[in-house]
């Protein structure tokens, strides 16, 4: 194709917008709304997943060692846990750690300890797992090591956290997935009514020798600046709606401070590739979804 004929038809898909004013601003209107969904649903989720990972990363599980465990072997099981891909950090914890701890927290009750000969509390290793939807198996190796007496895990909180995770991401992706197809069917619905219109038009064309792509190429223009306008709308409106959101719950920073998660994700962290997605999903749909609206007036 020449350049010219190519500057023709970019013409005519910009000249298509301007002259179809109603149908265009539906499809915008329709595709802005539908990515500020799709945009905010992704950002909740991402969100939510971070929240959870670093609650996450407050796990800890106590292994507790049998009285008969000397320091060679103590060392040597040390060793043995900070080797492990799935152990983020190993802390030694002794016995009179643990006992000085109890009595720290116990200032009132001095007196009871007078009693005690022999310290009774036991060793251990306070380790926290990197990640805990396979704490269940390095749990296992860990108790198939000698002199251990018990394990305190958190399977409960794992097993509410790993569910609650996957069940918001199998939400988010099908929200996600809906809308996108909702989207193109009532983008692909207002061209065809627009098209309508233009069906004499098109059958003129058909009738002097244009061919099929000829006729496509100015839909195809269309719903591409449309789609591309209303992602560039649609980040707008996410960044300051996000920003001003995340301003207003940050508010209760003690909440994120309880439960070990630092907060929202930074704006700044995600700007610009959420500008392009917004961008890219809303030129597809759009001229996608003008293409195949147009496809059965080609066939005259």
């Amino acid at each position: 194709m020449r350049l010219s004929g190519a500057g023709y038809l970019i013409k005519q898909g910009v000249r298509n917008i301007l002259n179809n004013n109603i149908a265009s601003v539906a499809t915008f209107c329709v595709l802005t709304v539908s990515l500020l969904i799709v945009g905010f649903t992704g950002l909740f989720s991402l969100n939510i997943n971070t929240f959870i990972s670093g609650v996450e990363d407050k796990n800890e599980v106590v292994i507790f060692l049998a009285d008969d465990a000397d320091e060679e072997y103590i060392e040597e099981l040390g060793n043995k846990l900070k080797a492990d891909e799935n152990i983020s950090e190993v802390i030694f914890w002794s016995k009179e750690e643990a006992l000085d701890g109890i009595k720290a927290d116990m200032n009132d009750a001095e007196d009871i300890f007078g009693y005690i000969d022999e310290n009774p509390l036991p060793d251990a290793y306070r380790i926290r797992i990197k990640d805990i939807t396979k704490m269940s198996s390095t749990l296992y190796a860990i108790n198939s090591y000698s002199h251990i007496e018990k394990v305190k895990a958190p399977y409960d909180f794992v097993n509410i956290l790993t569910g609650l995770k996957s069940a918001i991401t199998a939400v988010s992706v099908l929200i996600l997935i809906s809308l996108g197809l909702v989207s193109f069917v009532m983008i692909s619905n207002i061209t065809r009514a627009s098209v309508e219109t233009r069906h004499r038009e098109i059958a003129i064309m058909k009738f002097v020798g244009a061919t099929d792509s000829f006729i496509k190429i100015p839909f195809f223009i269309e719903g591409l600046v449309l789609g591309i306008m209303a992602g560039v709308v649609a980040s707008l409106l996410t960044f300051a709606g996000y920003d001003r959101l995340v301003a207003l719950l940050s508010t209760e920073t003690t909440v994120f401070a309880v439960m070990g998660s630092s907060g929202f994700i930074p704006l700044e962290k995600f700007m610009w590739p959420l500008a392009a997605v917004y961008v890219g999903i809303g030129a597809i749909l759009a001229s996608i979804g003008t293409v195949a609206s147009v496809k059965k007036h080609v066939k005259v």
